[in-house]
């Protein structure tokens, strides 16, 4: 009885476990470019395909994988099996997507796109038209982002402002931080096809048909070898993969020298009001000194000088003039000790002779045949 309610249970479970499993919504595309939609779960779907459960264990992760001669392509939210007769998609309910699958994809798997597998094997042209569209993609994220980041960068380096757009600087901020997004995107999809053309036996794998169809085994051992062209399909797309991340580099080199001129822009501004600050504060303390007079006059001492009607205009010239001539000489210490030094005056006389020795002492070496025992103090004075 016991071994009866064990046995009872574990089918019960399975059974629950079974009708709860996801259900993908697949897109099949066959050799000819014939669409079908149909919705399957997933423990139907790997035991009508020959895979295990953990095969369709479809994370937003990027690799290219063969299992019992199927090819599991995981591009992040693009999930696809690919085999010798027909390629599946599945979860593809996304709007761009859609889009792709229905105008584009259908007519390359069928030959009359672009492909440049179109004369090999059904799998070559089902990874090419992933790769290529994914590629795609990252460049256009790419076209999207440059335009913004170069236009923002052209409002704040333009040295006519005294202050930075705090509007373009959180612009600039989002606008990094999505370059940086697709730099790894980039680089993960670089690591992804690098890890495939450093194994031999996996490119052979990714060559279903080589292996399932007599035929094309003939023609591969008879000079067309599947496995270079499949490593050729994928050291194209690294190659592009590598130019992509090569312009998102000298973008981001860009972003960081444009940085440091808005930098260098602000301090030479911040300097400006300094030194500004610096002539107002001299100017300040000459007239405080030469006030003192008029401090002195206005203390209603009686003297004699009061008595002059003259003795008022002399001594607020004095004070004016004072003021002046200090105010200047703090100005002309100030130049001498911020502006950069002239470099050193050299007489036309000793331009005119030097290298005219030179050329003497050259010729003269070159008759004697020691050009290449000059010695020490020689090539000093040249």
């Amino acid at each position: 009885a016991g071994k009866f309610y064990r046995h009872a249970s574990t089918e019960t479970s399975q059974a629950t476990l079974a009708s709860v499993s996801p259900v993908f919504a697949v897109m099949k595309f066959d050799k000819e470019g014939n669409t079908t939609y149909f919705e399957k779960k997933k423990t139907d779907l790997y035991q009508e395909l020959g895979l295990q459960a953990r095969d369709l264990r479809f994370q937003h992760v990027m690799s290219i994988a063969t299992r019992n001669n199927r090819i599991i392509m995981r591009m992040e939210f693009l999930k696809a099996v690919i085999t010798p007769e027909f390629l599946l998609i599945l979860d593809y309910r996304n709007l761009s997507l859609e889009h792709w699958l229905l105008n584009e994809l259908a007519s390359q798997l069928s030959g009359e796109g672009q492909l440049v597998t179109y004369s090999l094997p059904f799998e070559f042209r089902a990874i090419e038209a992933i790769l290529q569209y994914w590629i795609s993609k990252l460049h256009g994220r790419l076209n999207t982002l440059q335009p913004q980041i170069l236009e923002t960068l052209e409002a704040l380096v333009d040295p006519k402002l005294l202050s930075v757009d705090r509007s373009k600087l959180h612009l600039l901020l989002q606008n990094g931080k999505s370059l940086s997004e697709l730099e790894t995107d980039v680089k993960v999809f670089k690591e992804t096809i690098l890890e495939i053309l450093d194994e031999e036996e996996v490119i052979e794998e990714l060559c279903l048909s080589k292996w399932t169809d007599p035929q094309v085994f003939e023609e591969s051992t008879s000079g067309i070898d599947h496995a270079e062209e499949m490593e050729l399909l994928l050291e194209n797309y690294y190659r592009q993969a590598e130019d992509l991340l090569n312009e998102a580099r000298e973008l981001r080199l860009l972003i960081d020298d444009s940085e440091s001129i808005v930098f260098i822009n602000l301090d030479s501004h911040r300097n400006v009001m300094m030194r500004l600050n610096l002539q107002l504060t001299m100017g300040t303390f000459s007239v405080s000194l030469f006030g003192l007079i008029g401090v002195a006059f206005g203390m209603n001492l009686e003297s004699s000088l009061e008595e002059d009607p003259r003795i008022f205009w002399l001594v607020t010239g004095i004070m004016f003039l004072g003021s002046g001539l200090i105010w200047r000489r703090l100005l002309s210490f100030l130049g001498r000790h911020l502006d950069p030094p002239l470099p050193p005056h050299v007489p036309a006389v000793l331009k005119k002779s030097q290298p005219a020795a030179g050329r003497v002492e050259i010729k003269t070496n070159l008759k004697t045949g020691e050009t290449f025992g000059l010695s020490r103090s020689t090539l000093t004075n040249q």
